[in-house]
């Protein structure tokens, strides 16, 4: 049996179902899908490409035709990857851009083998305008917002926290210039999909915590909304001593190569006396990690990123069991407060 349903049903109850699948081409969902989604294309990229141009320079039921041709074979792929790990009582969704033919002919082999599928109305693009108009009319959401110099470990006590909006994780990216050594961001669609589900994930009633971020991590784009929320609310500085922030620095770059380091050496090239950039570099060369760290946190990154809003409340991370129990205590006691006193 496959059944209608419209993108709000499917998100009110997006954790209950055991497969969501996204029956787009390779190329579409790779570039941003709903969260948690799996790829069973109808179509790959070049099938895709094919129908399309049939459709426009040859006929609709010409494209149709090789359309269907493309879909059967793929789908037969598909259903050795639905049987055995999902049985006939799993509860599986599927949409393609538009909740066309591409959800449809699937949902419609995949139901009539017996599996029960529920098959989103408008498809992908209806769930980017729910999106969107959920990022410009973003919920209150009242933050305890964590700043301070980098490698202080705001990162990691989030990991810590419960009722976290980890913007840099979303983002993959620490946020500085060095901050894409894990690897490449999410696009710009993609980020904003992860955002409104985390957002949607947060108790409302309680204080939410939050890394203190500029406008932009790396390419992705905050929402301005969201920008104000932070800047709004419960402002703790994290500090710590130098010793701690230069191991978690190379902790967190132990990845990064000499080509990567140098491009970015020259990327902060006005930010860094001429002196202090030579023995960075220097200190990279002859393996000296943790004098390049301590170049860069006391020479760029301190100098750099600085802020002139002033906390509500200063903690030293020198013990960050001690600073997380710290912090849910301010949570608990913000959250008790009624609305007008926050």
């Amino acid at each position: 049996m496959m059944q209608p349903i419209p993108i709000e049903t499917l998100l009110e109850s997006l954790d209950t179902y055991d497969l969501v699948i996204d029956a787009r081409s390779p190329h579409e969902y790779g570039e941003s899908r709903v969260p948690g989604a799996r790829n069973f294309y109808a179509l790959s990229d070049e099938e895709h490409r094919i129908v399309g141009t049939l459709y426009k320079q040859v006929s609709p039921f010409e494209a149709r035709v090789q359309g269907a041709s493309y879909v059967c074979v793929n789908a037969a792929s598909h259903v050795k990857e639905l049987y055995p790990a999902f049985t006939p009582n799993a509860k599986i969704a599927i949409y393609c851009a538009r909740g066309g033919m591409r959800s449809s002919s699937l949902g419609t082999i995949f139901s009539s083998i017996g599996y029960r599928i529920d098959r989103v109305t408008g498809g992908y693009k209806s769930y980017r305008r729910f999106v969107l108009d959920y990022l410009e009319n973003l919920p209150k959401i009242d933050f305890i917002t964590l700043a301070g110099n980098t490698g202080c470990g705001k990162s990691d006590l989030l990991q810590s926290l419960e009722n976290v909006l980890d913007l840099e994780k979303m983002a993959n990216h620490y946020g500085s210039v060095f901050g894409d050594v894990n690897g490449s961001q999410p696009t710009q669609k993609e980020f904003q999909n992860r955002l409104v589900h985390a957002y949607r994930s947060l108790i409302p009633s309680r204080r939410a915590f939050v890394e203190s971020e500029s406008k932009r991590i790396g390419k992705i784009t905050l929402p301005a909304l969201l920008n104000r929320q932070m800047a709004q609310g419960f402002r703790v500085e994290i500090t710590a001593p130098l010793e701690q922030r230069i191991e978690r620095i190379m902790r967190m770059y132990d990845t990064m190569d000499e080509p990567f380091f140098r491009e970015r050496m020259e990327r902060i090239s006005p930010y860094i006396s001429r002196d202090d950039k030579a023995s960075a570099i220097a200190a990279f060369e002859n393996n000296e990690l943790s004098r390049v760290a301590e170049i860069l946190l006391t020479q760029y990154y301190d100098k750099v990123y600085k802020t002139t809003l002033r906390p509500d409340m200063s903690l030293c991370n020198d013990d960050p069991l001690k600073t997380a129990a710290t912090l849910r205590g301010v949570q608990e006691e913000l959250s008790a407060r009624t609305p007008h006193e926050h």
